[in-house]
Protein backbone atom coordinates (compact mmCIF):
# COMPACT_ATOMS: atom_id res chain seq x y z
CA UNK A 1 0.00 0.00 0.00
CA UNK A 2 0.90 3.58 -0.90
CA UNK A 3 0.61 6.17 1.42
CA UNK A 4 -0.72 9.53 0.46
CA UNK A 5 -0.13 13.04 2.87
CA UNK A 6 -3.13 15.62 2.41
CA UNK A 7 -2.12 19.06 1.56
CA UNK A 8 -4.78 22.42 1.10
CA UNK A 9 -3.65 24.73 -1.56
CA UNK A 10 -6.97 26.97 -0.35
CA UNK A 11 -10.14 26.60 0.93
CA UNK A 12 -11.14 24.95 -2.01
CA UNK A 13 -8.96 23.30 -3.72
CA UNK A 14 -7.15 19.86 -1.97
CA UNK A 15 -4.00 18.41 -2.83
CA UNK A 16 -2.65 14.89 -2.06
CA UNK A 17 0.45 12.75 -2.49
CA UNK A 18 0.57 9.85 -3.52
CA UNK A 19 3.99 7.68 -3.32
CA UNK A 20 4.09 5.60 -5.96
CA UNK A 21 6.61 2.48 -6.07
CA UNK A 22 10.14 2.48 -7.41
CA UNK A 23 10.69 3.66 -11.07
CA UNK A 24 7.46 6.30 -11.23
CA UNK A 25 7.74 9.89 -9.86
CA UNK A 26 5.33 10.50 -7.12
CA UNK A 27 1.57 11.98 -8.27
CA UNK A 28 -0.26 15.08 -6.74
CA UNK A 29 -3.83 14.77 -6.48
CA UNK A 30 -6.61 17.13 -6.37
CA UNK A 31 -9.76 18.03 -5.54
CA UNK A 32 -12.73 20.42 -4.80
CA UNK A 33 -13.59 18.58 -2.07
CA UNK A 34 -16.13 16.37 -4.00
CA UNK A 35 -14.47 14.46 -7.25
CA UNK A 36 -10.72 14.44 -8.66
CA UNK A 37 -10.26 17.77 -10.35
CA UNK A 38 -6.05 16.47 -11.24
CA UNK A 39 -3.72 14.00 -11.11
CA UNK A 40 -0.04 14.32 -12.07
CA UNK A 41 3.26 13.01 -11.15
CA UNK A 42 5.12 15.61 -8.97
CA UNK A 43 7.58 16.85 -11.12
CA UNK A 44 4.95 17.91 -13.92
CA UNK A 45 4.97 21.69 -14.98
CA UNK A 46 1.78 21.65 -14.08
CA UNK A 47 2.54 20.66 -10.33
CA UNK A 48 2.13 24.25 -8.24
CA UNK A 49 4.80 24.77 -5.81
CA UNK A 50 4.66 25.70 -2.23
CA UNK A 51 1.89 23.77 -0.73
CA UNK A 52 1.75 23.65 2.69
CA UNK A 53 1.27 21.37 4.50
CA UNK A 54 -2.51 20.47 6.40
CA UNK A 55 -4.76 18.65 8.80
CA UNK A 56 -4.73 15.39 7.34
CA UNK A 57 -7.84 14.55 4.92
CA UNK A 58 -9.26 11.08 4.17
CA UNK A 59 -11.29 12.44 0.88
CA UNK A 60 -13.44 10.34 -0.82
CA UNK A 61 -12.31 11.62 -4.19
CA UNK A 62 -8.44 10.72 -2.98
CA UNK A 63 -9.53 7.56 -0.75
CA UNK A 64 -11.45 6.01 -4.60
CA UNK A 65 -7.96 7.56 -6.90
CA UNK A 66 -5.47 5.71 -4.22
CA UNK A 67 -7.73 2.61 -4.66
CA UNK A 68 -7.60 2.75 -8.62
CA UNK A 69 -4.16 3.92 -8.62
CA UNK A 70 -3.10 1.26 -5.85
CA UNK A 71 -4.57 -1.07 -7.95
CA UNK A 72 -3.07 0.12 -11.08
CA UNK A 73 0.73 0.03 -9.93
CA UNK A 74 -0.32 -3.61 -8.04
CA UNK A 75 -0.25 -4.79 -11.23
CA UNK A 76 -4.15 -4.89 -12.59
CA UNK A 77 -6.38 -2.99 -14.95
CA UNK A 78 -9.02 -1.23 -12.62
CA UNK A 79 -12.27 -2.20 -13.96
CA UNK A 80 -13.70 1.36 -12.03
CA UNK A 81 -12.84 4.78 -12.51
CA UNK A 82 -12.73 7.42 -8.93
CA UNK A 83 -14.77 10.14 -9.68
CA UNK A 84 -13.65 13.20 -11.61
CA UNK A 85 -14.69 16.64 -13.08
CA UNK A 86 -12.62 17.72 -16.08
CA UNK A 87 -12.92 21.96 -16.03
CA UNK A 88 -12.10 24.08 -19.15
CA UNK A 89 -13.06 21.28 -21.42
CA UNK A 90 -14.11 22.96 -25.05
CA UNK A 91 -15.73 20.57 -27.92
CA UNK A 92 -12.17 19.81 -29.30
CA UNK A 93 -10.07 19.17 -25.89
CA UNK A 94 -13.47 16.57 -25.23
CA UNK A 95 -13.12 14.44 -28.63
CA UNK A 96 -9.50 14.60 -27.62
CA UNK A 97 -10.30 12.78 -23.63
CA UNK A 98 -12.96 10.66 -25.12
CA UNK A 99 -10.24 9.27 -27.82
CA UNK A 100 -7.76 8.36 -25.10
CA UNK A 101 -10.25 6.69 -22.53
CA UNK A 102 -10.91 4.27 -26.04
CA UNK A 103 -7.20 3.67 -26.36
CA UNK A 104 -6.98 0.12 -24.72
CA UNK A 105 -5.43 -0.65 -21.86
CA UNK A 106 -1.46 -1.88 -23.16
CA UNK A 107 -1.64 -0.41 -26.23
CA UNK A 108 -0.68 2.80 -27.90
CA UNK A 109 -2.02 5.30 -30.34
CA UNK A 110 0.03 8.11 -32.08
CA UNK A 111 -1.22 11.82 -32.37
CA UNK A 112 -1.99 11.60 -35.77
CA UNK A 113 -4.07 8.48 -35.23
CA UNK A 114 -6.34 10.31 -33.20
CA UNK A 115 -6.37 13.54 -35.50
CA UNK A 116 -7.51 11.48 -38.21
CA UNK A 117 -10.40 9.81 -36.50
CA UNK A 118 -11.25 13.59 -34.87
CA UNK A 119 -11.20 14.48 -38.49
CA UNK A 120 -13.31 12.33 -39.81
CA UNK A 121 -16.10 12.70 -37.01
CA UNK A 122 -15.97 16.57 -37.69
CA UNK A 123 -16.17 15.97 -41.89
CA UNK A 124 -12.95 17.88 -42.30
CA UNK A 125 -10.15 16.38 -44.82
CA UNK A 126 -7.15 16.89 -42.39
CA UNK A 127 -6.57 17.80 -38.71
CA UNK A 128 -3.19 18.60 -37.17
CA UNK A 129 -1.49 16.20 -35.11
CA UNK A 130 -0.41 19.13 -33.13
CA UNK A 131 -3.24 20.33 -32.45
CA UNK A 132 -3.92 17.44 -31.27
CA UNK A 133 -1.00 17.26 -29.27
CA UNK A 134 -1.85 20.34 -27.57
CA UNK A 135 -4.97 18.94 -26.08
CA UNK A 136 -3.31 15.72 -24.94
CA UNK A 137 -0.71 17.67 -23.15
CA UNK A 138 -3.47 19.67 -21.71
CA UNK A 139 -5.02 16.32 -19.89
CA UNK A 140 -5.11 17.35 -16.40
CA UNK A 141 -5.99 14.13 -14.71
CA UNK A 142 -2.71 11.72 -16.19
CA UNK A 143 -3.00 7.77 -16.43
CA UNK A 144 -7.03 8.08 -15.51
CA UNK A 145 -7.36 9.34 -18.48
CA UNK A 146 -4.31 7.63 -20.46
CA UNK A 147 -2.60 10.22 -22.38
CA UNK A 148 0.80 8.60 -21.53
CA UNK A 149 -0.82 6.01 -24.80
CA UNK A 150 -0.38 8.51 -26.82
CA UNK A 151 2.92 8.58 -28.63
CA UNK A 152 4.54 10.21 -32.18
CA UNK A 153 4.79 9.07 -35.21
CA UNK A 154 7.13 5.82 -36.07
CA UNK A 155 6.50 5.03 -31.79
CA UNK A 156 8.72 8.00 -30.71
CA UNK A 157 8.32 8.56 -27.13
CA UNK A 158 7.71 12.36 -27.42
CA UNK A 159 6.22 14.62 -24.93
CA UNK A 160 4.99 14.04 -21.73
CA UNK A 161 3.87 16.43 -19.03
CA UNK A 162 4.85 13.95 -16.56
CA UNK A 163 8.41 13.50 -18.28
CA UNK A 164 9.59 10.82 -20.48
CA UNK A 165 10.97 8.84 -17.93
CA UNK A 166 7.61 8.14 -16.35
CA UNK A 167 5.48 7.97 -20.00
CA UNK A 168 8.25 5.09 -20.81
CA UNK A 169 8.00 3.32 -17.26
CA UNK A 170 3.60 3.85 -17.53
CA UNK A 171 4.10 2.10 -21.04
CA UNK A 172 6.46 -0.87 -19.82
CA UNK A 173 4.31 -1.90 -16.85
CA UNK A 174 1.02 -1.99 -18.88
CA UNK A 175 2.65 -4.05 -21.35
CA UNK A 176 4.25 -5.79 -18.81
CA UNK A 177 0.61 -6.54 -17.21
CA UNK A 178 -0.74 -7.22 -20.38
CA UNK A 179 1.68 -9.54 -22.02
CA UNK A 180 0.73 -11.70 -18.55
CA UNK A 181 -3.03 -11.64 -19.22
CA UNK A 182 -2.29 -13.09 -23.04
Amino acid sequence: MFCCRDYAVDMMTRKAIYRTPPGFSDMVMTSDGKVLTGLHFTDSCKVAEGCRESIERDLPAFRETRRWLDGYFGGCEPNFAPPYRVDGLTPFRKDIIDAMLRIPFGKTVTYGDIAAKIAKKRGVKKMSAQAVGGAVGWNPICIIIPCHRVIGANGALVGYGGGIRNKVALLRHERHIYEERA
